[in-house]
């Protein structure tokens, strides 16, 4: 379901500092808390980036919002807001966290 004309995607803000990279994940390896609702902590952000394929991407307080996040792209995901991902196909990719300076 394409993302509603409405829908502001989210972007990193200015003044955080990559705190931590996850190890590289693909649809093989991806933990499956990912593929469930849960959310990220207060004060950090985080940033999916894809390499390889394709991954679909939903917050889950804005029903019928997914957005497809394809090799080169990233997304950025607020602290406490409810999201999951949705595995589409072979996909590589790992998740970076940024907290403030």
């Amino acid at each position: 379901m394409a993302t509603p004309e409405h829908e502001q995607w989210p972007s990193l803000p200015h003044g955080l500092s990559l705190a931590r990279t996850t190890a590289e994940f693909t649809d093989e390896t991806v933990p499956k808390g990912l593929l469930r609702r849960h959310h990220i902590a207060p004060g950090v952000w985080g940033n999916i980036v894809v390499s390889r394929g394709s991954l679909d991407f939903a917050f889950e307080d804005s029903l019928g919002a997914v957005r497809s996040v394809a090799a080169g792209d990233t997304l950025a995901i607020p602290p406490e807001r409810n999201h999951r991902v949705l595995l589409t196909g072979p996909v590589t990719f790992v998740i970076e966290f940024y907290k403030a300076d």
